[in-house]
């Protein structure tokens, strides 16, 4: 009998360490530093618990309520032209990832491998917004790149410049805009000039960690520091966008809905 009451006790104690271990792990997971920078993620490279409510909320809005919730806070235009366009029907939300590619003849093999090393940094949400100089006939993404990106579960892409390879884009469903379909290659044409700096896309200034936003009606840029005011408002317009079609057909006149929702 002692020897079954020892045993038991040594397994309770056994059990009590084994729980006062569990505990100093979670206080440590709990406690762990994130790493610094505009684009900040946790040592599994998801992004930050603030990063992903906001992005939540980007991906349950239109991007034409987040560009009209950019001007109105702001003034700015913040949408890309008409030229920006998907490779098939697409809604995403994610953190700007830049690269900019520079026109330049050469024959050098690591040109571009810094635009590839870009990829291989980034992780699950990344937007690669690409600038391909004068590029509007030549392709800055193609299968291959866009395989990697999926894999490391980036939200999209968005190319100032040419895309290729569509069709197996659109076979492994990874969302690309672009101001064109070609058929060409930046290699033995570009250098890479560099990652995550401030880049002019389509005509919209981009910086790191910028959130993109990005439907069937375009690409929208929102900076971080204007991030949790205008989805507020995008809230907002899609809110009484959405209930002005009912009311609109119940009362057979865009002008009442238009005067008691008080937008258009």
């Amino acid at each position: 009998m002692n020897r079954i009451l020892r045993v038991s006790q040594f397994g309770r104690i056994c059990g009590l360490l084994a729980f006062s271990g569990f505990l100093a792990l979670a206080s440590a997971r709990l406690t762990w530093p994130r790493s610094s920078g505009a684009n900040q993620t946790t040592d599994k490279g998801d992004v930050s618990s603030a990063d992903a409510a906001l992005l939540d909320g980007f991906r349950h809005v239109e991007a034409a309520s987040v560009s009209d919730a950019m001007e109105q806070i702001t003034g700015k235009k913040m949408y890309m032209s008409h030229r920006m366009r998907p490779v098939f029907p697409a809604k995403f939300a994610g953190l700007a990832l830049t690269v900019l590619l520079k026109k330049e003849a050469n024959h050098d093999a690591e040109a571009l491998k810094g635009m590839l090393a870009a990829i291989d940094h980034g992780g699950p949400s990344s937007v690669y917004v690409m600038v391909v100089e004068d590029g509007n006939d030549i392709a800055g993404i193609g299968g291959l790149m866009g395989t990697a990106m999926a894999a490391r579960n980036f939200s999209g892409a968005v190319i100032d410049g040419g895309v290729r390879d569509v069709s197996y884009l659109q076979k492994i469903g990874f969302p690309v805009f672009a101001v064109g379909i070609v058929p060409s290659t930046s290699v033995s044409h570009y250098r890479f000039a560099g990652s995550n700096i401030p880049v002019v896309c389509d005509g919209v200034s981009v910086s790191p960690g910028d959130f993109i936003v990005a439907d069937t009606d375009g690409v929208v840029v929102v900076p971080r520091t204007e991030a949790a005011q205008v989805l507020a408002a995008a809230k907002e317009l899609d809110y009484k966008e959405h209930s002005m079609y009912g009311t609109i057909e119940k009362l057979k006149s865009i002008e009442e809905a238009v005067a008691k929702f008080g937008r258009l």
